[in-house]
Order: structure tokens, then sequence, then C-alpha cells
């Protein structure tokens, strides 16, 4: 048998250092484990990864009420936050068939401005309930069937005077007078202001959301109509007497008509760009097109062009049907320019503030 030999003492101290060390890495690991542990219990349990979830959506109801009597027309329920008030006024339109969405006039407060299409209901609302006061409108028309309307009368009732129809003038004199060529010249600036009118409508103007009443439109036609026949009566009568200054007076009239057509129709066209490509936030600037300069005298220069046109007709035809046409339109299109320039003031007072509404000085 073999005997256990004992280790020397060299090698039982190497021993116990080996145990030792063990020892020592036994502990430390504890209490690194301990320590671990208490940080976690510090910061609270471990929060597993967040499940996604589809969140509740909330829909509104609409409650319409009339602007008169208060009473209740009817609910529109199940509103989607993100639905605009032309979205209520479709599902309204189902539930009342007679007023389609063009005729009906939502406000939040009875005495208040009528909402646009474009609200979303979500700005409107205060609680899951949103009240509105319901306004018939009556029969509605869209803008660009309301200038087309507005534009062709005027066009072809000058054409009808122009050809002298035996049911106007009387055949005889018509035989005996000769027509002076301003009667011509007349004619042709007449057609040719319409006609960049309707076309400017078609393909230069942009119009926003909503219409005009029905109502409008009639009195729109009314005036421009009636006007255009008392002109086209006089100009093209048979005994109509050319200007008191003759061939000069045609000519630089006609001249600055041409330049003033022009200018309106460039004014336009600029403007329409800033409307298109969304740059809103500056006052249109002038181009490179001198058309355009009058932008830095005035706010509204569209105006001031449309008013020098027809000044410049009432001179190239010396008659006082244009001349009082004339001045009607100067006074209306000041009105629109005051009310336009208020606005401008808000929006872009450093750059307009020194500038007049219509006409240098004047206005």
């Amino acid at each position: 048998m073999h005997k256990r030999q004992k280790p020397s003492t060299p090698e039982r101290r190497r021993n116990l250092a080996a145990d030792g060390g063990a020892l020592s890495m036994s502990h430390n690991a504890s209490r690194s484990f301990f320590s671990l542990s208490q940080l976690v219990l510090s910061a609270g349990q471990i929060k597993p990864s967040p499940v996604l979830k589809h969140s509740k959506i909330t829909y509104f109801e609409v409650e319409i009420l009339d602007v008169q009597s208060k009473k209740q027309i009817c609910i529109v329920d199940k509103v989607p936050p993100t639905s605009t008030l032309l979205d209520v006024k479709h599902k309204f339109h189902k539930a009342c068939p007679q007023w389609y969405p063009s005729r009906v006039g939502l406000q939040l407060e009875r005495n208040g401005p009528f909402l646009k299409d474009s609200i979303s209901i979500q700005s409107l609302a205060v609680s899951s309930i949103v009240t509105l006061y319901f306004t018939d409108l009556g029969q509605q028309v869209g803008w660009t069937t309301f200038f087309l309307t507005e534009y062709t009368g005027p066009l072809l009732i000058y054409l009808l005077f122009y050809i002298r129809l035996s049911t106007i003038y009387d055949q005889v004199e018509i035989r005996k007078n000769f027509r002076h060529p301003v009667v011509h010249l007349a004619c042709f600036c007449h057609c040719l202001h319409y006609i960049r009118h309707l076309l400017e409508t078609l393909f230069v103007h942009k119009f926003s959301e909503g219409h005009t009443p029905l109502k409008n439109m009639i009195k729109g036609c009314a005036f421009y109509w009636g006007f255009t026949s008392w002109i086209a009566y006089y100009i093209n009568h048979p005994r109509y007497t050319p200007p008191s200054f003759g061939h000069k007076q045609v000519s630089y009239a006609a001249l600055a008509f041409l330049m003033c057509e022009a200018g309106s129709h460039f004014i336009n066209v600029a403007l329409s760009h800033q409307t298109n490509s969304g740059n809103k936030t500056c006052f249109p600037s002038p181009t490179y097109n001198p058309f355009t300069w009058l932008f830095l005298l005035v706010s509204c220069p569209n105006y001031t062009y449309e008013a020098g046109s027809w000044i410049s007709f009432t001179v190239m035809t010396q008659t006082l049907p244009v001349g009082i046409f004339a001045f009607l339109m100067v006074i209306q299109m000041s009105l629109w320019a005051q009310k336009k320039h208020k606005l401008y003031l808000k929006r872009f007072y450093p750059e307009v503030r020194r500038k007049a509404a219509m006409i240098p000085i004047i206005f």
C-alpha cells in the first residue's frame, strides 16, 4: 500500500492561498449580485417592451339647430375628428335632402359668422357633442358660373346693337347716316374688355371654396346688362356724334384703354401666380414687367387699371351713359380696394403702410 504523503509546508501555504482566493472571488461575486439586486429593486420592476395597441377613435356628435327657433333639425353622429365642416354638410344633406351642401350655412353662435367648409370638427369641439346653428342660404351658384353669366351678357348685347337690328333703330336713318370710325373702335374695345374677363375667369382666376346666392347673380347681371344696353344704344345710334376733339381725342383715349387692359391682365396673372405657388406670406412685388410696377404705389392695382379702362372708354366715346357707368364703377372698386387694403395692412403692415388702396394720394 502506498502511504499518502503530507504536503510540505510551502505547498500547504500555496493551497491555502488558492482556497482563500477562490473564497474571496465567490464572496465578491455574491456582493456584486446583491448590489445588482438592490439596484433593480430600487429602480422598480423591469417593464416589458411596450406593445402597440390601436387607440380608440373618439367620434363626435354634431347637433344642428335652427337659427331662428333653436329647434333641433337633426343629429349627425359618428363624425370622425378629422372630418371637415363640408363632410358634415354632406351627411346633413343625406338626412335632409332638400338642403344641399352649398345651401347650408352653419354657425357656432346664432349671431356669429358662417363657418368655412375647410374647418375641422375637432377644432370646434369642446366636448363630444358639437352644436351648430343652421341657416338656409337659398339657391346658390358657383363663382365661375356667376362671372361667366355676368360677362357673357354684355358681350352679346353690345353686338346686337352694333349690327343695328331693325327692331332697335329706324332703317331709314341707318341708310342716311354714315358710321364714324370711333363706333367700330368702341365695339372692338368693348368686346376686348369682356373677352378678357371671360378668358381670365376660365384660365387665370382660381376661385376658392364657397358659392354665392342666385339673387346676387341676378342683381349683377341686371346692372351690367342694363348699362350695356344703354351704352350700346347711344354709341351705335345713327345720330351719334363723334368726340369734340376728333381724331386726337379718340386715339389717345384708345391707347390709354389698351394700356389699362394690358395692365389689368398682367396684374391678375401676377396675383394668380402668387396664389398657385402658395406664397401668401409676403405682399405681391413688381416684376420685370412694367405693368406690375404699379404695385409700388398702390395695393390694388387691378382696380386702378379697371377704373382707367372705363375712364378712357368714356373719353373715347364721349357719351353720358358711359360716364355714369364709369363713375359708379370707380366708386364700387374704390370700396372694394379699401376693404382689401385693410386686410393687406393686417397681414403685410410694413410693406403696405405707405401705399394707397387704389389711386395714389386720393384713396
